[in-house]
């Protein structure tokens, strides 16, 4: 493998985003590592798709700056065999960067997968503005925590403790009015069937919720009669609509 690190005057972060450079290009390789390991980046650089793959084989790399026209395998095909493999690297992004920029050239290349087009000549702050919006675009999403509070007008229900608060004031709560809030605010927003709400037991059936409903209502709402939060969904059950 002819593959070359090449570093700048200061050493990147360990944690930095690794980016592979494919261009046969020995002085373009050389400028564009020396210009992204400035802007902060890992770089690792290949003269040719097989020297690329045996990198990306022994190497994790963040995203993949490639050429198109190398000897062997060029860049469009590359980048479709990398799109077609099965594992982590058909995921790789791929900004592709090339003097091959003709309308026909940059559709061909948005059909193999690559997540950008770049011709060549380029500017730098350009290139580096696109590598970073790929890499923000790249990274995982953050799955919400659990909801563990719900919020209504001046109410607040912990989830947790089971305790519903009117601004400091506990508001005090039966069994089964704690149970059924629970379940609302655990599907804020959406409607929970009567059969659900009416839980299990010898108190737990259909004809006794709307009473316990309205019960909670006039612990929760100004209005009973008009409900804002806790609303009927007539012919299905209820719903319970929280501040945002």
């Amino acid at each position: 493998m002819n593959a070359e690190e090449q570093a700048g005057n200061a050493a990147p972060a360990d944690d930095a985003a690794h980016l592979l450079v494919v261009d046969d290009d020995r002085r373009i390789r050389a400028l564009l590592s020396r210009f992204l390991t400035d802007q902060g980046y890992r770089v690792t650089t290949a003269g040719t798709a097989a020297e690329a793959m045996a990198c990306l084989k022994s190497l994790t790399f963040d995203l993949i700056v490639l050429d198109v026209m190398m000897p062997g395998e060029n860049g469009f095909d590359f980048a479709t065999r990398l799109r077609q493999d099965a594992s982590d690297l058909g995921h790789v992004p791929i900004l592709m960067l090339t003097a091959r920029t003709e309308t026909d050239d940059r559709v061909r290349g948005f059909e193999t997968g690559v997540d950008d087009y770049l011709g060549k000549p380029y500017e730098p702050r350009e290139l580096a503005l696109r590598i970073a919006s790929i890499l923000r675009r790249a990274q995982p999403k953050t799955a919400p925590g659990p909801v563990t509070q719900v919020r209504f007008s001046d109410f607040c229900f912990d989830l947790d403790r089971g305790e519903l608060r009117q601004r400091d004031e506990v508001v005090r709560l039966t069994d089964r009015e704690r149970e059924m809030l629970r379940l609302l605010a655990e599907h804020a927003g959406e409607t929970v069937p009567r059969e659900a709400l009416a839980g299990s037991g010898a108190a737990g059936n259909e004809r006794t919720v709307d009473v316990q409903v309205n019960r909670l209502r006039r612990k929760i709402e100004r209005d009973p009669a008009n409900p804002l939060h806790l609303q009927t969904a007539r012919g299905a059950g209820y719903r319970l609509l929280v501040d945002r």
